[in-house]
């Protein structure tokens, strides 16, 4: 992979002050290296075996962030060590984090995952599912986790004005948690969308972290 993509990348997201991930899914050690050692430290994985192999060899600065649907049966593999947790898309795992985190001696931070795109394999709740959700679950007894923000991804088309919609929708709930939850805490800040075809919008709608594999790694395998 040449330098100059991942300086690229970095020149173009610093205006924003935007967190990039690079999702190292399905590559090498050697590769996630080559971007170490360009001082990234923020790597994405969508699968807890992959992820927990990596980790115990790579070096122990690196901040892991689980990106896919995550079972609740696996929570536990992780719970030591992942630095934020993307895709929390239910009740359910919700409370396995809080429990996990909780036997770990750990805050865990997570994001919210909304359903934004039209397309039936994305995951995610409704707007109307997350509050709701909040609402029988209140933040007071989930003492070991931490919900930082929200996530969402974009329908995988070339129209960039249904993208843009999309991303305007996450905007907007992200709005509404800020107002009505969130309002007092800091933390509460990251709006994350954006992957390598679609980054560029999701700046000009105010995300806070991207996630890009392809641009820096190549296709998937």
């Amino acid at each position: 992979m040449p330098n100059n993509v991942l300086q690229q990348i970095r020149a173009e997201i610093a205006p924003y002050n935007c967190q990039l991930v690079a999702v190292s899914k399905t590559k090498p050690i050697d590769m996630i290296l080559g971007l170490y050692h360009q001082n990234q430290r923020h790597f994405g994985e969508n699968r807890v075996q992959e992820l927990v192999e990596k980790q115990g060899q790579l070096p122990d600065d690196i901040h892991w962030h689980f990106i896919g649907h995550l079972q609740t049966n696996k929570v536990k593999y992780i719970a030591p060590f992942v630095h934020l947790i993307h895709a929390v898309d239910s009740s359910k795992l919700l409370k396995e984090i809080n429990k996990r985190a909780k036997e770990n001696n750990r805050i865990i931070d997570i994001l919210l995952q909304f359903k934004i795109a039209q397309e039936a394999t994305k995951h995610g709740y409704s707007g109307k599912d997350i509050f709701n959700m909040l609402e029988e679950n209140p933040l007071s007894a989930l003492e070991n986790i931490r919900i930082v923000g929200v996530m969402g991804m974009a329908t995988f088309t070339n129209d960039s004005n249904q993208v843009e919609l999309e991303f305007t929708a996450l905007q907007h709930y992200f709005q509404q948690l800020k107002d009505r939850y969130f309002s007092e805490q800091e933390s509460f800040k990251e709006l994350s969308m954006g992957m390598s075809g679609d980054y560029h919008l999701a700046l000009m709608h105010g995300s806070t972290m991207v996630r890009i594999g392809s641009l820096l790694f190549g296709s998937r395998e």
